[in-house]
């Protein structure tokens, strides 16, 4: 998954992966599961399920040298940044307030 964090700030990469990316990492490292893991079967399923399609497809959005150049870098040692660290906490709050807005406002129309 870091490759992928750190493969989607790259400007060689459509923008349409890096949306991608960025779901896909905030999905995996997300402290709130949309199907508990306590549910039997369904619960790992999406983790089973999600993630690997996710990859494949991740794999054929973005360029072979930008993926193999930055799987380098994360073998050699990269690590994150405390401001990388930060701007990846905010991506995964703001996705999970984005998630609760829309579900709240599905809520409001469906009541109401």
């Amino acid at each position: 998954m870091l490759t992928v964090y750190l493969a989607q700030k790259d400007a060689r990469v459509p923008w349409y992966a890096r949306a991608l990316a960025l779901g896909l990492v905030a999905y995996a490292f997300s402290p709130i599961d949309p199907i508990p893991d306590f549910i039997p079967v369904l619960g790992y399923l999406d983790e089973l399920v999600v993630l690997p399609l996710g990859v494949v497809a991740l794999r054929r959005l973005i360029p072979d040298g930008v993926l193999d150049e930055y799987r380098e870098r994360v073998v050699a040692g990269a690590r994150l940044s405390q401001r990388e660290r930060r701007s990846f906490a905010a991506v995964v709050i703001a996705a999970w307030l984005l998630i609760a807005v829309l579900l709240a406002g599905w809520v409001w129309r469906f009541l109401g």
